[in-house]
């Protein structure tokens, strides 16, 4: 016997990592420089000098016991009060360590968020495009998913759709911002005014609607736009975050659930979402870097090679004819797929050796993703095939 759900999302494998695999198996036949791999968010820029160093610090100044032992199941309380310091330094948020919950990355802060809120017949509502993996995540914790179609061409909320989609079963929006795929920040305005929608809606059916931000990209943003600190903005709000991005420690596994005092009931959606993660054995996040981040929370990612790569792609692509929103957050480029057939695209650069993801799992059929935290020369040596694709296009 076994779980027919979770058999389908073990066979239906993410489209992002079978791609990439494609990609590594074509590198051991035609060499790495020949393959042109933008499919995975695997961060390119160096890990900060300092978050080293710091590991060295510990590692020397700290008994070999303490530093591998459990921590709270909550987080070392030392890390939460740096983090707690740093959001109330830069966003005047009035965040306490009693509100942080460290996790093992921003995967099992979203699971443990979107357990601790569902409830019998609930339902959670994605806006397209989204992260391919929240369908499983929301599916996973027995809730409803109820996905609301993209606001092309600028990728913005589309209110009115949204509002449709709300329902007295609805428990939370899950918001990207930075967005994944697309790379774009929901301005300030559409914020506000999702704000206003979901006040309403709670008081319309007698429950607060929750926002869910999965905001794993908050620090990456270009060119004067400034990625909102939504907590601040609506009260109701779940803040899941992750270093992956931030400070380039994908492998590590350090993130964080922030629950904030003013939103309703946060002490009970607190400890539902401690239960959650208990239920899924998601405790205790590594404490070697629970110690890091408690001396490095303040640290800032240098983003100048991304910006690089940002603008070298998205100019260069807009004068070959290609169409997408300007990115100004993340590291990718979403871009409508010449002809209109995104995977039909994606096959023939895959012929190329060309790696790019197409949008439909991220509910956006007709667009692909382009992931540019790779090296810039990779950049400069795949735009050749990129005209060619689109000059060839079906």
């Amino acid at each position: 016997m076994y779980d027919q759900k979770a058999y389908e999302w073990g066979m239906n494998k993410c489209i992002i990592r079978e791609i990439a695999e494609y990609g590594n198996a074509q590198k051991a036949i035609v060499g790495e420089e020949n393959v042109y791999d933008f499919t995975i968010g695997n961060p390119s820029m160096p890990t900060p000098a300092e978050v080293d160093q710091t590991i060295r610090d510990i590692l020397s100044d700290t008994p070999s016991l303490a530093i591998h032992s459990y921590t709270s199941a909550a987080g070392d309380y030392s890390a939460r009060k740096a983090i707690a310091e740093d959001l109330n330094h830069r966003f005047s948020a009035g965040v306490r360590p009693e509100d942080l919950m460290l996790t093992c990355g921003a995967a099992p802060a979203l699971t443990a968020i979107l357990g601790g809120l569902a409830v019998e017949n609930s339902e959670v509502i994605l806006i397209a495009p989204f992260f391919t993996e929240y369908v499983p995540y929301v599916e996973g914790v027995g809730a409803r998913v109820k996905i609301v179609g993209p606001d092309l061409p600028d990728f913005q909320i589309p209110m009115a759709q949204l509002e449709e989609a709300i329902t007295e079963r609805t428990v939370a929006v899950l918001v990207n911002s930075p967005n994944n795929p697309s790379g774009v920040v929901y301005t300030k305005e559409t914020l506000e005014k999702l704000a206003a929608l979901l006040t309403e809606k709670g008081k319309q059916f007698g429950h607060p609607i929750y926002i869910v931000a999965d905001e794993p990209y908050r620090e990456l943003v270009y060119g004067g736009a400034e990625a909102t600190f939504i907590p601040n903005v609506y009260p109701n709000t779940i803040v899941c975050y992750s270093y992956s991005k931030s400070l380039s420690l994908p492998g590590e596994r350090l993130g964080y659930v922030y629950v904030p005092s003013q939103a309703a009931d946060s002490r009970e959606i607190y400890a539902a979402i401690s239960g959650a993660a208990r239920a899924k054995g998601h405790i205790c996040a590594p404490s070697l870097w629970q110690r890091v981040i408690s001396r490095c929370a303040h640290l800032r990612p240098d983003l100048e090679s991304y910006d690089k790569n940002r603008s070298l792609l998205y100019e260069s692509l807009k004068a070959m004819g290609y169409e997408m929103p300007k990115p100004e957050g993340a590291f990718y480029l979403f871009i409508k797929a010449p002809g209109g057939d995104a995977l039909a695209f994606a096959q023939r650069a895959m012929e190329e050796n060309l790696l790019l993801v197409p949008g439909d799992d991220f509910g956006c059929p007709g667009y692909l993703r382009v992931c540019y935290c790779v090296k810039y020369e990779t950049i400069e040596r795949s735009l050749p095939i990129f005209k060619q694709l689109i000059e060839n296009r079906a």
